[in-house]
Parts: C-alpha cells; sequence; structure tokens
C-alpha cells in the first residue's frame, strides 16, 4: 500500500474564501464568475475521484484534508481558469491536451500528478485544457517574467474568485496538500513545477 504524507499548506495563488456577500443560489457549492457549480457535479467528481484513488492504494482519508474542499477547490480553478481563457479568445489543441496529459509534474507518473491535483486520471482533458489555456493568457499578456503582464492577469484572475457555499466550510484556492502527499517527486520534474506555479501567479 501507498504511504503518503500529507500537510495543510499556504495556497499559492489568491486568498482563503469563505461564503461571500453575494447571494448563493441553493444546490449550489460554488459559483465562479458566470458559471455555477452544482453539489451534485461535485459529489459526482468526487466519486469519481475517491474511485481513482482506491486503484492506486490510496484511501481517500488518507489525504489529511476534506476531500470535497480539495476537489472544489479545483473545480472552480478549473472554471475560472476556462472562462479566462475563453475572454481572451484563447484555444487549446487536443495535441497540446495529449501531451500535458503525458506529464509527471512533481510526481513520478502522470496519473500521479493528476491525483495530486484532485482530478480523476481517467477523465483529464477539462483541466488540462483550462490549464493550459490560462498559461496561454499570460503568455498573450507579455509572459509570466514581464511584470506588468503579471500585473494584468492578477486583475482578470482575482475578477473572477470563487464564491464558495458555507456548507463546505473555509476553503483555500491551491495547496491543501504537499509535493510529498502521492509519493517521492521525481528528480527531474521540480524545476518543472517551479515554473508552472510562476507562471500562474
Amino acid at each position: 500500500m501507498k504511504s503518503i504524507r500529507v500537510a495543510v499548506a499556504a495556497a499559492v495563488v489568491g486568498v482563503a474564501l469563505t461564503a461571500c456577500s453575494s447571494p448563493m443560489e441553493a444546490g449550489a457549492a460554488a459559483v465562479v464568475g458566470h458559471e455555477r457549480i452544482s453539489a451534485r457535479d461535485l459529489n459526482k467528481n468526487v466519486q469519481a475521484y475517491e474511485a481513482a484513488l482506491r486503484k492506486v492504494n490510496i484511501e481517500p482519508s488518507q489525504l489529511g484534508v476534506s476531500v470535497n474542499q480539495f476537489v472544489l477547490s479545483r473545480m472552480a480553478e478549473q472554471s475560472r481558469q476556462q472562462q479566462l481563457a475563453e475572454k481572451f479568445g484563447v484555444q487549446v489543441s487536443e495535441t497540446e491536451i495529449d501531451t500535458a496529459a503525458q506529464d509527471k509534474g512533481e510526481q513520478q507518473t502522470p496519473e500521479m500528478n493528476l491525483l495530486s491535483k484532485a482530478v480523476d486520471p481517467t477523465d483529464p482533458r477539462g483541466y488540462l485544457r483550462a490549464m493550459i489555456g490560462v498559461n496561454k493568457v499570460i503568455e498573450k499578456f507579455g509572459g509570466s517574467q514581464n511584470q506588468q503582464a503579471v500585473e494584468k492577469f492578477k486583475v482578470e484572475y482575482n475578477a473572477l474568485a470563487p464564491v464558495f457555499s458555507p456548507r463546505y466550510g473555509k476553503i483555500g484556492q491551491q495547496g491543501f496538500v504537499d509535493a510529498g502527499r502521492f509519493g517521492k517527486p521525481s528528480e527531474t520534474s521540480e524545476q518543472t513545477g517551479q515554473a508552472q506555479q510562476q507562471s500562474q501567479g
């Protein structure tokens, strides 16, 4: 059985949010911009994610965090990224998604990398499309090394801050679990992970 050491980490992007002053629709787990994440969709995603964890002999309880919060945070982030990509006319090809699906990130396999992001490895394309799309938005603005581009991105990004239902508790944006949560990180992927974090914030 795989052992995972899990720890709560600081959010990488944004700040922890609770239910804000905006009204929360009945049956909604979160509202992101013009999109609503329903409790039903969240439950479906949580069930698929928990099943994917068990396939690699990881019990959801081993994460040390609320799976509902972990998955909901990912769903909200995915919606946020996708809306930004759509707003700025960014297109992501199927080939780009196929390539990203093979990325091991900071893990030893692509499957573990996706699991570490609260993504079901059998259905990652929506998540990958959003992730690639938001990186393209940053590049369109001038790149992650351009301070003006980064500031412009932050303004657009923060305008889509999620509003979470209070029944899911206090939810941060990212960083519920540490890099060692799904096994030992691969030695060659650390710089790649750092570059991705820089491009996203």
